[in-house]
Order: structure tokens, then sequence, then C-alpha cells
């Protein structure tokens, strides 16, 4: 795609997630009022990432087309930062994230919708706005991948950062249970210990494999024989 296009649609990506963060903060529910608010779903911290992501990305855009022919070396230095940190937001909490919360809510949700989001739900969250938060998130991130070319970094320290993610927003699940004793998600109040841990793992190793897509995704789109080959830094 041509960059004015591609600039075009970074904002209004960016300005989805603006408008479903408000309607979303916006809502009267008492899970918000409690220990960790908002903070306690994976589901928004995930909007959060891409809200974030999508503006860095806007920001770069930005950046791009005001230097665009005079920057100084200082400036250029500054942009590359920033390209590299777009880079690895993408590959370690965009990508697999945002993948992961799609692909986790609506697997769920078909098994057994109680277990994620109760029909009780429905009174406070329009279906817009559930698909805003569950849905659109990987379109969306499918079509910055598409756009443009981000540099992964080696797999072994993708996987720990994933890895680091991962195993912090469980030990916080854990964290809001041990403060108030309800589990944030309906289904870790239906399981044994044992099997916590064992859906825990399960978790992990699932967004594991999501940076791993990601990457071949990636590849895939923009290994091409006259391009440059993604490699590992």
């Amino acid at each position: 795609m041509a960059l004015i296009p591609s600039q075009v649609l970074r904002v209004a990506i960016l300005l989805s997630y603006f408008s479903i963060l408000c309607h979303y903060k916006a809502l009267d529910m008492p899970a918000h009022q409690t220990y960790g608010g908002s903070w306690k779903f994976l589901t928004f911290i995930d909007l959060v990432i891409q809200a974030v992501f999508f503006g860095l990305c806007v920001l770069i855009d930005v950046s791009s087309l005001l230097t665009k022919g005079g920057a100084s070396r200082e400036q250029e230095r500054q942009l590359r930062k920033l390209i590299g940190l777009r880079d690895w937001m993408m590959a370690v909490l965009a990508f697999p994230v945002g993948a992961f919360v799609v692909f986790t809510f609506w697997t769920l949700y078909m098994y057994d919708r109680d277990l994620v989001y109760p029909k009780l739900l429905d009174n406070f969250i329009p279906q817009w706005l559930n698909h805003g938060m569950h849905t659109t998130v990987l379109p969306f991130i499918i079509i910055e991948m598409r756009t443009t070319h981000h540099r992964y970094p080696s797999r072994s320290w993708g996987l720990a950062a994933v890895c680091c993610f991962g195993v912090g927003y469980i030990l916080w699940t854990c964290w809001v249970h041990q403060v108030t004793g309800v589990w944030v998600y309906p289904v870790l109040e239906r399981i044994t210990p044992l099997a916590r841990v064992v859906f825990f793992s399960a978790m992990t190793m699932v967004i594991c494999v999501f940076y791993v897509l990601g990457e071949i995704l990636n590849s895939y789109i923009w290994d091409q024989p006259h391009t440059e080959k993604v490699k590992g830094e």
C-alpha cells in the first residue's frame, strides 16, 4: 500500500481504539469498582497495548513525514529507536497478545460462554463493543503487519519476553484472587487447583505459539527473493 493510505489507516485504527477504551471505561460495571479495576482483565490490558502500539505507529509516520529529506543524524537515530520499539511491540505484545485474546475468548465463548463472558454482561456491554474488544483486534494487527515490514528479534529472546508477560499476568491474576478471594474469570472458579496449574501452563504455551505464528506470518509476507530476509538480531 502507498504511504499516505497506510498513515490514514493507522490513524483510523488508533481512533477506533480510543473510542472503544472510552466506552469501556464509561461502563458502570461492578467489576470495575473492585480491586484492580479494569486492569484485572487481559482484554483491557490488550486494548491499552494496541492503542499504545498504533499510537507509536502514527508517531513514526508523522516523524517520518516531518523529517523526510532534511533529517539530521540525531533525528534519524531517534527515529530508528522508535522503529525498533514499534517492531518489538508488534512481535512481543501486539500480535501474540491480541491473537491470544481473540482465540481464547471465542473458543471459551463457543464452548460455554459462562466460563468467560456470562450473559449478565450483555446488560452492560453492547455487541459492537464486545466485537471491538474481542474480534477486530486481530484483523487490525494483521493489516498493520501487511502494510509495514517489521523486524523480529531472535526467537529465543522474543519467546522469553512473551513468557515473562504471560507469567506476569498469571501472577497478577493470582494476587487479585489472594486479595479479593474471587478469580477474575469464572472458568478458574470451576476447576481444581491442579487443573488451574495445567490451565495456566497451557495458556502460556498458547501465547508462545502465537508469537511463533506471528513471526512466520511476518516472514511469509515480507521474505521475497528481491527483499532483505528478516532475521533475528
